[in-house]
């Protein structure tokens, strides 16, 4: 049996290989589906797919029954899409989280929720992908899924890549039930995901994952007493597979430039853009942010402004991350994602940037003069990455400002700002552009943050008269809150408006307020506009539901070009001199327990097994005091004696607060804030920290993040094993109370659609 898939790219094929060794010939062989077969055809679920392979008792077994119990357990807590590694040359491959087995379920399980509430109705949703391994596959089986059951799909012309960001822009704009979009983020090649999209164009929270979750169940019950189900999949031509109406539309480019100009980029952002003299490069990084967002600064008229890096498509993304030895020093492929921000060790203990070093922005850049900023997307191009050149002499100075930098050649270094230093000075040049236009005073203004994104965000906001309302990671929290907002502005738009954050404060953001930002850490915002945007059938919002990072772009490329020759490293520093701002360093500790890299699926299984218990240990820990003092358990002094008894090389006496934060647990003391969290997706514990001293923040991250988790005697003394068991279970209830606390809850309801009159003469048919 020949290997199905060659590359040009040694260390690609290096991939290739080592999945097809650890591939057994059984999965193989398997032909469950074949979506090459274009005419309609029947996928009969056998009760034998169920339970495990067996050579001779079951050879048609596809442990489905195991796969499905790991993902129910992911839905419950996923912050961006229910996401995993792939068999990148056998998608049928059960063994593995994300497969075409489990996405066509998943579909159909949704589709025939969608059918029971909007029974008689015509339903439809979006679907889109970017450019991971398999994601033409999935869509297609996504289509034909929901066309079999009566749910139109819009899909792109040839079901090219579009941004996450477009499809949950239409699904608002165009009041569609939802869409479906496949991607990873900024994850390894061989990860993918499906993330839900609802009505609103956001990602589903936790209850709309569990009800297609139920209706899975519902499946393997009713295949379990027949003995088989049969799922029907459409034709590809079926005329519910709809690509006409995107073709006209322009993917929806048009109308998302619409709205682009009626937010960041009104005619005083563009002008300033188009007056820049020299060029901004926007890093592509083998993504789908080119095919969409080179339409979309040509019709801004600003495309001469930029040059491209790695535009070309690919779902290896250039080699960018890519190493043939392990942290370890192994002789193995090992990938750190395309997150330009990822800091790593060498074995010498030095560290790097792993994902930049394989960008080769040495050569790249070595004719770009000083000062040039590049512009680092994802490959669903919804996060940003902005870094610039600057002269090595400079070199100090960002030391002591607490900035990144990666030497290029004996002239010149790269600066890496964070997304929290980054969007401080987007936000800030937002609110000054604002003034000048004379808008800012007729609105109250107010930002939506995650708790681990800067604290520097916070008292920015505070100096500004800017309200903040912190949220738990992930976007659809941030859409939750906005999603809120609209909701009284609708109801009582006389009345000031009220909306609780995750520290359980009550939040006064005036009447009739705007949003002027809102984002996380992790690379992802959004900033709202004047007018309060409106969907065809007349819904309304105050910011879109998903991160752009073409938002993102614009703004930055407003702000570079008003600068001019003056470093963003210069514009941070006075930016936090102009506003008082303590608490200017900031830092993140990833913790990973396992090597995702692992072709062995079963090995793989077992260290994530392994790494999750070890990153629940670490969560318990702090998550139980937290509870345990919200329960009245224990005492902030308490929590002094526990912490400053655990870890012998710090201190924990100016310990202000210790609170559960929806996921994660939040240290603050009197200088300085950690957090610590557990991944929603992975066997990983992430530790946060902000402050007025670098060195300090990062250590406590980094003691904080690596502990065991160990129960000691004082933290048992305080909180008993009853109590430590519960934990989870009495979180989940405190942040199921914050989501619905004066929850938007309004039953969507499926307009007449007509299309016609946003159709434009001029609009590309996409070939």
């Amino acid at each position: 049996m020949t290997m199905p898939k060659k590359s040009s790219v040694e260390l690609e094929n290096e991939l290739f290989k080592s999945v097809y060794d650890k591939t057994p010939d059984y999965v193989k062989n398997l032909c469950l589906m074949d979506f090459s077969d274009k005419n309609e055809f029947i996928f009969t679920l056998k009760k034998e797919h169920l339970a495990p392979y067996d050579k001779d008792k079951n050879p048609e077994g596809l442990n489905l029954k195991e796969w499905f119990a790991n993902y129910a357990k992911e839905a419950k807590v996923s912050t961006a899409g229910i996401r995993g590694p792939q068999n990148i040359l056998y998608p049928q491959d059960t063994r593995f989280p994300i497969n075409l087995v489990g996405i066509v379920l998943a579909t159909l399980a949704k589709a025939l929720v969608a059918k029971e509430k909007y029974k008689g109705k015509d339903i439809l949703k979006v679907a889109g992908r970017e450019v991971r391994y398999n994601s033409e596959l999935f869509l297609d089986a996504i289509a034909r899924i929901q066309a079999a059951n009566g749910i139109k799909t819009l899909v792109p012309v040839e079901k090219k890549t579009i941004p996450i960001w477009l499809a949950s822009f239409l699904a608002f704009k165009l009041d569609l039930i939802g869409g479906e979009y496949i991607t990873s983020s900024h994850g390894i090649s061989v990860k993918n995901a499906t993330k839900d999209l609802n009505s609103q164009g956001s990602q589903y929270l936790p209850e709309e994952s569990l009800e297609f979750v139920d209706k899975i169940q519902e499946i393997f019950d009713k295949t379990e007493k027949n003995g088989s189900y049969e799922i029907k999949v459409a034709a590809a031509d079926n005329p519910l597979i709809d690509e006409k109406i995107m073709a006209k539309l322009n993917d929806g480019v048009d109308l998302y430039v619409e709205y682009l100009q009626s937010g960041v980029a009104k005619k005083i952002n563009l002008d300033l853009i188009k007056n820049f003299k020299g060029k901004i490069v926007i890093e592509n990084v083998g993504g789908s942010a080119y095919r969409t967002l080179s339409r979309v600064l040509k019709k801004l008229d600003i495309s001469d402004k930029v040059d491209w890096f790695n535009t070309e498509e690919d779902p290896f993304f250039r080699s960018i991350g890519k190493y043939d030895i392990t942290p370890k020093g192994e002789h193995a492929f090992y990938d750190y994602s395309v997150d330009a921000t990822v800091v790593a060790k060498r074995l010498s203990g030095e560290k790097f940037f792993p994902v930049i070093e394989t960008l080769h922005y040495d050569e790249k850049l070595k004719n770009y003069p000083v000062g040039t900023v590049v512009l680092i997307t994802d490959p669903d191009h919804d996060r940003l990455t902005i870094t610039q050149t600057e002269k090595a002499s400079r070199a100090e100075f960002l030391k002591a400002n607490g900035i990144d930098f990666v030497p290029l050649d004996n002239e010149k270094i790269l600066t890496v700002f964070t997304a929290n230093q980054a969007f401080l000075m987007l936000m800030d040049f937002w609110a000054k552009q604002l003034k000048v236009q004379g808008l800012w005073n007729k609105h109250p203004r107010f930002i939506i943050k995650t708790t681990a994104s800067a604290s520097s965000w916070d008292e920015w906001a505070k100096k500004n008269s800017v309200n903040v309302v912190n949220v738990p990671v992930g976007f659809k929290e941030i859409a939750n809150i906005m999603k809120k907002v609209e909701l009284q502005l609708k109801n009582s738009p006389d009345k000031d408006v009220v909306v609780d954050d995750v520290f359980g404060k009550s939040i006064n953001l005036g009447k009739n307020p705007r949003l002027l930002f809102g984002g996380e850490e992790s690379g992802g915002m959004i900033m709202g506009t004047e007018e309060l945007i409106s969907s065809l059938a007349g819904r309304k919002a105050v910011a879109m539901r998903e991160k752009s990072a073409t938002e993102a772009i614009i703004v930055a490329s407003a702000l570079i070009s008003q600068i001019g020759k003056k470093p963003l490293s210069e514009c941070l520093r006075e930016l936090f001199e102009d506003n008082d701002i303590i608490s200017k360093f900031d830092t993140r500790v990833d913790i990973a327990y396992y090597n995702e890299s692992e072709p062995d699926i079963e090995k793989l299984k077992l260290a994530k097994i392994e790494g999750e218990k070890k990153r629940t240990k670490n969560d318990l820990f702090y998550l139980s005091m937290a509870m345990g003092v919200k329960k009245g358990l224990m005492s902030i002094e308490n929590v002094r004696e526990v912490l400053n008894d655990a870890f012998k090389s710090l201190i924990f006496d100016n310990l202000d607060e210790i609170k559960f934060v929806g996921d994660g647990t939040y240290l603050k003391f009197a200088h300085k804030y950690i957090e610590i969290r557990p991944s929603g997706t992975d066997a990983k514990t992430k530790a946060y920290g902000g402050g007025s001293n670098k060195e300090m923040i990062e250590t406590y991250a980094n003691v904080l993040g690596n502990y065991s988790g160990e129960r000691t005697e004082l933290h048992k003394k305080f909180i008993s094993d009853e109590f430590y068991e519960s934990t989870k279970e009495e979180a989940m209830k405190y942040y199921l109370d914050f989501v619905e606390k004066d929850a938007n809850n309004e039953q969507f309801v499926i307009p007449e659609y007509n299309f016609c009159l946003l159709y434009t003469s001029d609009a590309a048919d996409d070939k």
